[in-house]
């Protein structure tokens, strides 16, 4: 079950600027600050090695705070410490289940995990932005859609059509086939009553013991301002579903990601694919750094006293 700890992996400083955060919970920090220009978007074997030399045994239940949503890929080497069959819960803007290369990336990490036979289901909520748009949704792992084992639930997106690729039945979506294409209309979580919805989620996990993932840029700029797009969840709406799963599940491992650092890299390939891979309007742009570092800190610590009461 999720231990009281609380962990920062320090890869930008994002989080360790969140006094009242440290004062409050007295966070162990783990110091990863030099890889973190190596780690951003996406890394390597090598980075991978050095960074699980760094996630100790005894912080496998912890609370983790991982920073900016680059980092998000950390997940997957959190999620691999886990034998045992478990599902995961992921919030987030993106779906990250890309079959693109960086196999090691920001936006692939759900198709890594989903390659482990212990990962029995994984269920995204939120996911509202244009990777479900019909051009990106093509580089999608939608193959994991078969047999529910991926299910996804927008926020809010109109249909997507596909072309040429196949659409197994899921029940989180409706599909209009065609000879060529298909569409897909997605099941909603907009105007839903969450409190009603969840536990239906819930009833159909094949194990109680679940991973849960938060990119904070699933929520509104009121209550997140990131590098990447605004989401449309208020933090209320997170905190209801949050505490919904921890009354109903064995949740064993938990970790947040969509705090904000200026992208900072080691290469100028790197360099080339941040700036086009960034949006140019982030929920961040024009906001102080006061301002971003409050309003995030705030989120941070709501489900951190939710989790740990």
């Amino acid at each position: 079950m999720l231990s009281d700890s609380i962990r920062i992996l320090n890869f930008d400083d994002s989080v360790v600027k969140q006094k009242r955060l440290s004062q409050q919970f007295c966070p162990a920090i783990i110091d990863l600050k030099e890889i973190g220009p190596a780690s951003r978007l996406w890394f390597n074997e090598v980075t991978s090695r050095r960074i699980k030399r760094f996630l100790y045994p005894q912080f496998k239940n912890a609370i983790t705070l991982i920073g900016s949503g680059d980092f998000h890929h950390v997940s997957s080497l959190l999620i691999e410490q886990f034998q045992e069959p478990i599902g995961v819960i992921i919030f987030d803007h993106h779906p990250d289940w890309n079959m693109l290369p960086p196999r090691f990336g920001c936006g692939s990490w759900v198709t890594n995990i989903l390659r482990k036979d212990n990962v029995k289901k994984i269920i995204l909520l939120g996911v509202s932005s244009g990777d479900i748009s019909s051009f990106w949704v093509q580089s999608g792992n939608l193959n994991f859609l078969k047999g529910n084992r991926v299910e996804i639930y927008p926020y809010q997106h109109g249909p997507t059509v596909t072309f040429l690729k196949n659409v197994p039945d899921n029940v989180s979506i409706r599909i209009e086939r065609g000879i060529f294409h298909n569409k897909i209309y997605w099941d909603e979580l907009k105007n839903r009553n969450l409190r009603y919805f969840i536990p239906r989620l819930i009833d159909r996990l094949e194990t109680k013991k679940v991973y849960v993932s938060i990119d904070k840029d699933c929520l509104n700029s009121e209550n997140s301002l990131t590098n990447w797009e605004e989401g449309s969840f208020t933090l209320d709406e997170l905190l209801v579903m949050l505490k919904l799963i921890k009354e109903s599940l064995d949740i064993v491992g938990l970790d947040i990601t969509g705090d904000y650092s200026i992208p900072q890299v080691n290469n100028k390939f790197k360099a080339i694919c941040s700036l086009l891979d960034h949006p140019k309007q982030y929920s961040a742009k024009g906001k102080s750094a006061s301002s971003i570092n409050a309003i995030n800190e705030q989120a941070n610590l709501k489900i951190i006293e939710l989790l740990r009461n």
